[in-house]
């Protein structure tokens, strides 16, 4: 920069005593807030694996490979709730990232009026603005006996996959999967289409100024321009997938035997905490916050992925 330039007038200029304590102290409030915010964090922190260290010690590592959860006997193990909450949050992803990602393109692009996207838009918002209550409740009455049908068909044809051989009699991870997919779908259509909608009109003129078709500037210029930004939203969906509560609690089943078939009841760490935390006791408590523990810790690992996913591919953009 120049000298004289008008940064260096304002860097070098008098600035009254008011104005210098101003902000000394926005400075020091900031970094107080956020201070707070990471003692709070960490305060959660050691509560859960201080709640947690008795079950720690009795049960080690086999907590997180074994599925009998028995309050009578006192032996807990949580892998029939880890692998529901894996299974269904990475599930709603595999369906719900095309769509999000495609309605955010038919809401960017010039493929209807602009009215007609607004309001498609704003309706895609309205949908995350529904309680997980209400979705639950929907999901029982509505759309598992709707869907019903051809969960019984799939079982039919597909049944000698373990994945389908159990024949479906009501609520069950299929149905819960589908119900997260409705919950994260609003999440990844409005980042993914801020993200489109901020890249550069010039990609887009200079993409069709060399020949390009529509959907080959999309998949080739306005897509991975985005990518960064879309990929945040992906991951911040499935944080949200892996920790919702409700509406999974009323359509899994809540059964805490293992099975690998998506048909059957299943449970998730989250459905299992709200189910049993209001009447547990002594070693199953302890269990209970084995269980959060490792909720977090997965939730902290998608959430430092997504950081490190972010930066590598704005490096790229």
């Amino acid at each position: 920069m120049a000298p004289g330039s008008r940064p260096d007038l304002f860097a070098l200029r008098r600035r009254p005593l008011r104005e210098r304590w101003l902000d000394l102290g926005f400075q020091r409030a900031v970094v107080a807030l956020a201070a707070v915010v990471g003692l709070l964090l960490l305060g959660i922190l050691l509560t859960v694996v201080g709640g947690a260290r008795e079950a720690i010690t009795s049960f080690g590592l086999s907590f997180l490979t074994t599925s009998n959860w028995d309050p009578v006997g006192g032996q807990y193990g949580a892998f029939t709730a880890i692998y529901g909450t894996l299974i269904t949050s990475l599930l709603a992803l595999l369906i719900a990232v095309p769509l999000g990602v495609g309605t955010a393109i038919f809401l960017t692009e010039s493929f209807i009026p602009l009215r007609i996207r607004q309001v498609l838009g704003l309706m895609v918002e309205l949908l995350a603005a529904i309680p997980s209550v209400v979705l639950g409740l929907w999901a029982i009455f509505v759309m598992e006996p709707f869907l019903r049908p051809l969960l019984v068909d799939l079982h039919r044809f597909l049944g000698w996959l373990p994945f389908f051989s159990t024949e479906p009699q009501g609520p069950g991870i299929a149905p819960a999967v589908l119900i997260l997919v409705v919950m994260v779908l609003p999440i990844i259509t409005a980042i993914s289409r801020d993200s489109l909608q901020q890249v550069p009109l010039s990609l887009r003129q200079a993409a069709y100024g060399i020949g390009a078709t529509r959907w080959g500037a999309i998949l080739q210029v306005i897509l991975p321009a985005g990518l960064s930004g879309i990929t945040g939203g992906v991951m911040l969906a499935l944080g949200r997938a892996m920790g919702e509560t409700m509406a999974v609690t009323m359509i899994i089943g809540n059964s805490t035997n293992f099975t690998w078939s998506l048909l059957a009841p299943g449970n998730t760490i989250s459905s299992m905490l709200a189910n049993q935390f209001g009447e547990a006791d002594g070693l199953q408590v302890s269990a209970l916050m084995y269980a959060a523990l490792v909720l977090m810790v997965l939730t902290l690992v998608v959430n430092l992925m997504a950081q490190q996913v972010v930066r590598r591919l704005s490096l790229k953009v």
